[in-house]
């Protein structure tokens, strides 16, 4: 079993899952939940079997391993791979999806089959997004699914949410493009930096081999942290996560706060740490103060609110801060305890 496309295969399901809900016609219309149901079970499947499939005793940092040349000319590879820390949140990702959908099994009747059709559409959009988000090992693919989760978050938002869920989406998605953009600048330095070749940006190729000033390196770092920081979110650009936690359905809440978020966190420990080892010791003490406002911060606001929502999206960057915190302690054990807090957070917004 380990020798199939796993990765792939668990973005292709809900992908081919979306295209058959939406293209269903007339009275068939009414399957759309049963068949997006269905497609997430099925990805979660293909993720136990790789869970099963993954040696914790290999030297090897990625496993399930996939490289195909997408655009040699610009050194880009459709590479996915995982460690322990990405397989993890793709778990946790397939788990929460079903479970979305079966929550949000009444939430959108109010125009008929139409309505459901594109909600439960995007959903599997978005897991197959989350899943390819996780696995990249090739710096401009993860950006590539980075900016294409926007997509399906803006609609679920604005097409579905509350009574202000316009301001919301448009809120979310301005200030994730600006965080991303702020990265592509980045992400072209990298490869420039880098070894070159058809496949200079893989991860594994580009660490330890940037051949780039100490404040060059500094400099995309910070590109890539201002975007981590964002998703993540921490303070003080945080302020897109309560409106839109608020405004959106519970089911698509879970998966913005529960597993879209943790890309943030993933991508401090994937790409700073591992890419930029002495920039990141060189900002830890920025990192971790403003890590510790957000925790305080957090907490102090989640204690005002009476909406339920606010109170988790306000917790929830509270939450973040001890994450960040245990990223930067720059530890094995801090790292550890972050993916840990990482999972058990996604659990229990859920």
């Amino acid at each position: 079993m380990s020798s199939l496309p796993l990765l792939t295969l668990m973005m292709v399901v809900p992908l081919v899952g979306a295209v058959i809900v939406t293209a269903l016609p007339g009275d068939t219309a009414k399957l759309a939940k049963p068949i997006a149901l269905g497609a997430s079970l099925v990805t979660l499947v293909l993720a136990l079997v790789a869970w099963a499939s993954f040696d914790n005793g290999s030297a090897e940092q990625f496993q399930l391993a996939e490289v195909h040349p997408w655009i040699p000319q610009f050194g880009v590879s459709y590479a996915l791979g995982v460690d322990g820390i990405a397989l993890s949140l793709i778990v946790m990702a397939a788990i929460l999806t079903p479970i979305c959908l079966l929550a949000a099994w009444n939430d959108v009747t109010e125009e008929g089959y139409s309505r459901e059709k594109r909600y439960f559409a995007l959903m599997l959009v978005l897991e197959a997004f989350m899943v390819g988000v996780f696995a990249a090992t090739d710096v401009f693919l993860f950006y590539v699914f980075f900016e294409a989760m926007l997509i399906p978050v803006y609609f679920l938002i604005g097409l579905f949410g509350g009574a202000r869920r316009q301001y919301a989406a448009v809120k979310f998605l301005l200030f994730s493009l600006a965080g991303g953009l702020v990265m592509l600048v980045s992400v072209i330095a990298v490869y420039f930096a880098g070894p070159g070749g058809s496949d200079g940006f893989l991860v594994e190729n580009l660490t330890g081999n940037l051949d780039a000033s100490t404040g060059a390196l500094r400099w995309m770092f910070v590109g890539f942290f201002i975007a981590f920081a964002v998703k993540a979110p921490m303070w003080p650009v945080h302020t897109w996560l309560p409106d839109a936690a608020t405004e959106a359905r519970p089911a698509t809440a879970v998966l913005l706060v529960g597993v879209l978020d943790k890309v943030g966190t993933y991508g401090m420990i994937r790409f700073c740490l591992q890419l930029f080892p002495e920039a990141s010791q060189w900002a830890t003490p920025v990192v971790i103060t403003l890590a510790v406002i957000s925790v305080v911060y957090g907490a102090l606001l989640a204690i005002g609110q009476t909406d339920m929502m606010r109170l988790i999206a306000f917790t929830s960057i509270s939450h973040f801060g001890f994450i960040v915190l245990g990223i930067f302690a720059l530890t094995s054990v801090g790292g550890a305890g972050s993916t840990l807090y990482m999972v058990n957070h996604g659990f229990s917004t859920a």
